[in-house]
């Protein structure tokens, strides 16, 4: 296993764990990388000191748990989105199409949640259907 800072385009640091080193280059490649704090997915390598052993174990300071957030915006974005799925109906790969019916009246509006593709989410906001994206790695996607 080998660890990485990472940052995003806004300029979010962020660690995480990867396989080796190939692993990471192979999902870099392939752009299944995403800022843990923001969701954006212009991710790369931050500068990195390396890290020397502490002599002992009295000696070695301090240490946070990698399910603790890394910077007071994460936590916020987390309690958003535990919000967002307690109080919206999750839509799945349909919620382009559900939003643009509760848009043009065909259907009752009420909160959802759910996945679109870039050009989908384009478009509706193109066509005036007020979304935004929700930050963070939906249930179940994270390693």
């Amino acid at each position: 296993m080998i660890r990485y800072t990472l940052k995003c385009g806004d300029g979010h640091s962020f660690e995480s764990w990867f396989q080796s080193a190939e692993a990471f280059e192979g999902l870099a490649d392939r752009d299944l990388l995403s800022c843990a704090i923001c969701g954006g997915t212009d991710v790369s390598k931050a500068l990195m000191a390396p890290r020397v052993a502490a002599d002992s174990p009295e000696n070695a300071g301090p240490s946070r748990s990698l399910s603790a957030p890394a910077h007071p915006a994460e936590a916020t974005l987390r309690a958003l989105r535990e919000h967002v799925e307690k109080t919206a109906t999750y839509v799945g790969g349909n919620f382009a199409r559900e939003a643009r019916a509760m848009h043009l009246g065909d259907t009752p509006e009420k909160p959802i949640y759910g996945q679109a593709a870039p050009d989908e989410a384009r478009a509706l906001i193109e066509d005036g259907v007020p979304i935004l994206p929700l930050p963070g790695v939906p249930g179940g996607k994270a390693n």
